[in-house]
C-alpha cells in the first residue's frame, strides 16, 4: 500500500511565496510520485481561532483552495476537501484531547509565543489566548492521524506539530493497542524558513510577505524592496547566502540558475539580480494567476469540488473513526 501524504493550509491571509516555496511546491511534487497518496485540505476551522470576518473568511477559505487547484492540483487523482465538510475529524479530536496531557499543550510554541508576549507587557499570561488557540495543536493531530498518515510536509516552525500528534498517537495506542500510525514530517532543508522582505521569516504576522499572485506591476515594486546588503555590483557574491538567489532558484530552470550562480561568483549588482528575479516569478506565475482569479469569480464551482473531495474523504474515515470507537469502548 503507498504511503500517504498530507498537506493543510489554513485561510488567514493571502497565500504568499514562503507557503508555495515551504509547503504547497513540495506537497504537490509528493503528489506527482507514484508511491505516494496524497491528501490535501483546507483547515478552515483552524483559520477560526483568530475569530475573522466571516465574509472574509469565506473569501480566504475560497483563496487557499483556488490556490492549490491553479497550482496544478487534480482533484480527480487526489484527496481535496475542506475541513469543516468532515465531521469525523472533530469527532476524533476530542477522543485525542482525552489523551493529550496539559503539559503538552503548554510547551506548544504558538501558546508559548503568546505567554511570553504577555510576560513582556506585564499582562496575564493567557491574555488574548482562547481554547481554540490553546488545543490548535490537538486538532491539528485529528487531521493528521485520522487519515493513518505517513508523511506530512512543513515548514520548520511546523515540526512541533507533526511531533505532538507522535506523541498523542504513542499514548492512545499505549492503552488500546498499535492503532494510529506515526506520522513523520518532511522539511524542504533549503527553504525550511524563507527570508521576507525584511531578512526575517517570510510571514503574514511580520508584514513582509510577497502574496503569491500579485499582480505584475505590484510584484515587482514588492521584489523590489527585498533587503540585500552594500556590496557594490563589481563585487563577487555569495548565492548560497542571498536570499534573492533562493527565492531565483524556486522558479527559474536549470540553465538559467547555473547562468546565475556564476554572475553571482563575478559580480553583479542587486538590481539587475531582482529585475531577473521578477522576470522568473512572473513567468511561473501568469497561467495560474489567471487560473486563480477565473476560479475566484466561481465559488460555486469550487463548492462542487470541495464536496465531492469531502465524499471520498469521509469514505475513508468513517470505518477508521469507527475502530477507533470500537478499541476504546463505545
Amino acid at each position: 500500500m503507498n504511503e500517504l501524504v498530507l498537506t493543510g493550509i489554513k485561510p488567514t491571509g493571502a497565500v504568499h511565496l514562503g507557503n508555495y516555496i515551504g509547503a504547497i511546491k513540495p506537497a504537490l511534487e509528493l503528489a506527482q510520485n507514484t508511491e505516494y497518496q496524497a491528501i490535501y485540505f483546507v483547515a478552515d476551522y483552524h483559520g477560526l481561532t483568530t475569530n475573522p470576518n466571516p465574509k472574509e473568511f469565506r473569501q480566504l477559505t475560497y483563496g487557499i483552495a483556488a490556490t492549490w487547484l491553479a497550482l496544478g492540483l487534480d482533484p480527480e487523482k487526489v484527496i481535496f476537501y475542506r475541513q469543516s465538510d468532515v465531521p469525523e475529524i472533530f469527532e476524533l479530536n476530542w477522543i485525542l484531547a482525552c489523551f493529550s496531557p496539559k503539559g503538552l499543550m503548554n510547551r506548544a510554541h504558538a501558546y508559548k509565543a503568546i505567554v511570553d508576549s504577555n510576560k513582556e507587557t506585564h499582562r496575564e499570561n493567557d491574555y488574548g489566548v482562547n481554547m481554540g488557540v490553546f488545543t490548535y495543536p490537538i486538532l491539528m493531530a485529528s487531521d493528521i492521524l485520522l487519515f493513518q498518515s505517513n508523511i506530512v510536509p512543513v515548514g520548520k516552525d511546523q515540526i512541533q506539530h507533526v511531533e505532538i500528534a507522535r506523541d498523542i498517537a504513542e499514548s492512545f495506542n499505549r492503552h488500546y493497542g498499535d492503532t494510529f500510525v506515526l506520522p513523520a514530517f518532511q522539511v524542504e532543508k533549503e527553504t525550511s524558513v524563507l527570508p521576507g522582505l525584511d531578512g526575517r521569516k517570510m510571514s503574514k504576522s511580520y508584514g513582509n510577505t510577497i502574496p503569491l499572485f500579485e499582480e505584475p506591476t505590484k510584484l515587482r515594486k514588492l521584489i523590489n524592496k527585498i533587503k540585500t546588503d552594500s556590496l557594490p555590483p563589481e563585487a563577487p557574491k555569495d548565492p548560497e547566502t542571498s536570499i534573492l538567489f533562493m527565492l531565483y532558484k524556486e522558479f527559474a530552470t536549470m540553465e538559467e540558475i547555473e547562468e546565475m550562480r556564476e554572475k553571482f561568483k563575478r559580480g553583479i549588482g542587486w538590481g539587475e539580480v531582482k529585475s531577473e528575479l521578477y522576470q522568473v516569478i512572473n513567468r511561473f506565475l501568469e497561467e495560474p494567476r489567471k487560473k486563480y482569479h477565473e476560479l475566484m469569480s466561481k465559488p460555486e464551482e469550487i463548492d462542487f469540488i470541495l464536496e465531492k473531495g469531502a465524499k471520498k474523504a469521509r469514505e475513508r474515515s468513517l470505518p477508521f473513526l469507527k475502530e477507533v470507537k470500537r478499541r476504546i469502548g463505545m
